[in-house]
């Protein structure tokens, strides 16, 4: 772009005054009317200016514009109709009337600048030194529609303290005081619209979007805005495609290609309406459908593209409009504008002829007569049913407005003069609050920006195949944050016009039980949905992450809540338990019926023989070693702890020591048969019983220490198993615990190697031998049920317990008792004294 360059002429010398002249052309208003205190304006009448390449050895001519836009001139005429109105009201401005003076900037960014310098420097050809110290020939600029155009803008005259009002520059960056210091505008910044949409796209669940951008001031820093609300409400971009109105036709087809490739199925278009009519042209030349269109308010609200039927696949396209408003007398005064009323100029010609689709140079079929009427046309410039960007024109100009009224008030009551009024101008108008008559309270916070107030647009088909805008929520920044958006989902009509909400997302949702695992290399919104781990739940849809329960807790089957874990012990109902208890109840029985047996023959010598007593107090503590197994059923309380660690160590002493009386009854009664011994005298059944009583006086001793110290009690293990928790009896002190075990085995072995000394001894019926195959076992199961009973899990370890109760109390009862059982029953003959005192030859054990 060759930017119009300013150079002035030095001419005369000496004492005379000095004169610059303008080398070019000066640029004039199109629309003009001069008054007491005039208001600037540029807008966009054309939509581009045709570029030339200059030479440099001429003077270059005048910058050609072309596509005439209805909007910008309606926007212009709206300006108008708000200054008539305001110099016909005598409560705003009584005795002062408002001038213009409007520019067309044909969307170029140098005719902006030129616009603004000829705004403020005035447009006379010559200059003298006076010049440049009296007031700029504009108080206000209103403009311009485009964020581009109006940064460079801002950037000229905001040294020079002039104030610079737009209707439709949205750019955010325009809220920086520091570089843009006299800049306010009457539509809200881009960074609430951004935010908007984000959380627009986040309320229907669209995760996944694709993006298209205007490669200007506008489109990108709106996208940037977006991408960084969207990061913050886990939104990821699949692509982000930037175009401009005057980019070649391959860089369209590239953009066609990336959006039809592309899996998101909402695409959110941040673009300019100049830039976004050429690539729906050919999007609709490749009749790409089933895209769910999400706008910007640029081109939300656009009557243009919603009439033309070839742009049809935009129906259900969302978006963000400024709300509407209805202005009284706005059409009357439209459809009087007439080229008659200023035959000279131009742009009224231009527009007729757009209008019209006439033209004037043209006196035949076709030509312009200049009787057509405005009022029975109906077009983008006639309707008054969207005048949402228009109303934003009027409202600026009653910002001015106010701002002069409330400087002149000042003055006249301060006797200020009025040649003070351009420097209070910027100074007041950050202040001003006023309410216009559509009822909108208007105010400008500390960064040149009102309240952010949007509505919900959805394009709806209509009976002639054209589209209509309908309100289906709104937006608004002055509520409570988590009131900002409120949707009308159910007033809807989607892509496709379908009322099921479209699905725009890279990976499924994770349902509950499941975590997200993000696939590598690729956006956070793509995840692989991963089952929890054994013990983790989510119960949430999309959880990032699995949660353990707690200790006393377990995951269900489906992973989405915690449940008490399964407490397990060796309990009555279940199979072994039932089966130990069997077992102790048949040991029981069989001790009983021996016992019984016993007491009946207990007159035989078979019973006598080795002392009638113990044989009958081994027989009670066997049934008592039988019945304490039963005490490690069931689940375990404090007493039964405390009586089943006791119970057995008791009862199994009791019985050992029995049969460890028994065994040295043996060995005495051979002493006794030696010439001159008298041995059996100081081992007789008192003194047996004696000896009974105080070895298992000593076991219980080493209990009550044991309960008294540190006594045996429940148990929640949650240690060997995860998923359930094992109710055990803790042994409280290992140490009294080894110690009743141990004392156990000290006299187990003790019987054991007496039995073993005795087994050779001569006597048809010695019992000794007995006793050591009954010890054998005993032993062997104990010095077994050690390392199983460390190894076993939960409830088995009380299994194996009870295993080793019952398998060395039933080894005792057969191997002790069968014998003798045996000769009363079977062999009768053999149960008499003789018999029992007879000899017979030593045999091998």
């Amino acid at each position: 772009i060759i930017f119009y360059i300013y150079f002035f002429l030095l001419v005369g010398a000496g004492s005379s005054a000095q004169v610059c002249r303008l080398l070019g052309q000066p640029a004039l208003p199109l629309l003009s009317a001069q008054k007491d205190i005039n208001i600037g304006a540029i807008f966009s009448f054309h939509r581009s200016a045709l570029l030339k390449m200059h030479p440099f050895t001429s003077e270059p001519e005048p910058t050609t514009c072309i596509s005439f836009n209805l909007r910008e001139f309606k926007f212009a005429q709206t300006l108008i109709f708000a200054i008539e109105e305001i110099n016909n009201n005598t409560q705003l401005l009584p005795g002062v009337s408002l001038g213009y003076k409007i520019y067309d900037s044909c969307s170029s960014i140098a005719l902006t600048i030129l616009s603004g310098m000829a705004l403020m420097n005035g447009y006379e050809e010559t200059l003298s030194d006076t010049s440049c110290s009296r007031p700029p020939a504009v108080h206000a600029i209103v403009g311009e529609s485009n964020s581009s155009p109006t940064i460079g803008l801002a950037s000229l005259v905001g040294p020079f303290s002039l104030p610079v009002i737009s209707h439709f520059a949205t750019c955010a960056c325009l809220s920086n005081r520091n570089i843009y210091p006299s800049f306010f505008r009457t539509i809200p910044s881009d960074y609430y619209q951004s935010r908007a949409l984000a959380q627009l796209v986040k309320h229907f669940g669209w995760t996944w979007v694709g993006m298209v951008r205007s490669r200007s001031d506008y489109g990108n820093n709106g996208i940037a805005a977006f991408e960084e609300a969207a990061k913050q409400e886990g939104i990821c971009i699949e692509y982000s495609e930037a175009i401009f109105k005057t980019d070649p036709q391959d860089q369209f087809l590239k953009t066609v290609e990336v959006i039809k490739k592309g899996t998101a199925r909402v695409v959110l278009a941040f673009i300019a309406l100049g830039d976004f009519v050429p690539l729906l042209k050919v999007i609709s030349q490749h009749n790409i459908t089933g895209i769910q269109w999400v706008g910007s308010e640029s081109w939300i609200t656009s009557r243009t593209l919603a009439e033309t039927k070839e742009y049809r696949f935009l129906s259900g396209a969302v978006g963000f409009a400024i709300a509407n408003a209805k202005l009284v007398g706005m059409r009357e005064f439209l459809v009087n504008v007439h080229p008659d009323q200023e035959p000279n100029n131009e742009l009224l010609k231009e527009f007729w002829e757009t209008a019209f689709q006439c033209s004037f140079s043209n006196s035949g079929s076709g030509g312009c007569t200049g009787s057509e009427r405005l009022a029975e046309l109906q077009n983008e410039y006639t309707d008054v049913s969207e005048l949402r960007i228009a109303n934003k024109v009027y409202t600026a100009v009653y910002a001015i407005a106010h701002t002069l009224h409330n400087i002149l008030k000042d003055i006249k009551s301060s006797t200020k003069k009025i040649m003070d009024l351009s420097s209070q101008v910027l100074e007041y108008i950050g202040g001003v609050k006023f309410t216009i008559k559509t009822g909108e309270e208007i105010f400008f916070d500390a960064s040149g920006d009102p309240v952010a107030r949007y509505d919900l647009v959805n394009w709806q088909p209509v009976q002639d195949g054209s589209l209509q805008f309908k309100n289906v929520g709104f937006y608004d920044s002055s509520l409570p944050s988590e009131q900002h958006l409120q949707v009308s989902q159910e007033h809807v009509l989607w892509a496709g016009d379908s009322g099921q909400l479209p699905v725009s997302v890279c990976s499924e949702s994770c349902p509950p039980g499941t975590r997200k695992a993000v696939q590598k290399g690729r956006p956070v919104c793509c995840y692989d949905c991963i089952p929890c781990g054994e013990g983790e739940i989510s119960n949430g849809t999309d959880s990032s992450d699995c949660f353990p329960c707690d200790l006393e807790y377990w995951s269900n089957e489906s992973k989405d809540r915690c449940v008490l874990k399964v407490i397990e012990f060796l309990s009555y109902t279940e199979i072994m338990g039932m089966v130990l208890c069997i077992f102790s109840f048949i040991g029981v029985l069989l001790t009983t019926i021996v016992s019984f047996l016993f007491y009946l023959h207990k007159e035989t010598p078979i019973v006598r023989a080795n002392n009638s007593e113990l044989s009958f107090l081994l027989l009670f503590s066997l049934t008592l070693c039988f019945l304490c197994s039963l005490t490690f059923i069931g689940q375990p309380t404090e007493w039964s702890c405390m009586l089943r660690h006791t119970a057995f160590g008791i009862t199994f002493v009791l019985c050992i020591s029995c049969v460890l009386g028994k065994t040295i009854v043996v060995l005495m009664a051979f002493k006794a048969t030696l010439p001159g011994s008298n041995v059996m005298k100081w081992f007789g059944p008192l003194q047996q019983q004696l000896s009974v009583v105080s070895l298992t006086l000593i076991q219980m001793i080493i209990c009550v220490l044991w309960l008294t110290i540190s006594p045996p009690f429940p148990y929640m293990n949650l240690s060997y198993y995860r998923e359930r928790i094992i109710l055990e009896c803790n042994v409280g002190s290992a140490l009294g615990f080894w110690a009743v075990l141990g004392y156990t085995g000290l006299l187990s072995i003790l019987c054991f190697v007496l039995a073993f000394l005795a087994r050779k001894l001569p006597d048809n019926f010695n019992e000794a031998k007995f006793i050591t195959f009954s010890m054998l076992i005993f032993c062997a199961v104990w010095l077994t049920f050690i390392p199983a009973y460390v190894s076993s899990p939960g409830k088995f370890t009380v299994a194996v317990e009870i295993f080793a109760i019952l398998a060395s109390s039933f080894g005792l009862l057969f191997c002790i008792f069968s014998p003798k059982c045996y000769i009363i029953l079977l062999k009768p003959e053999k149960n008499t004294k003789k018999q029992m005192m007879g000899k017979s030859s030593p045999k091998t054990l």
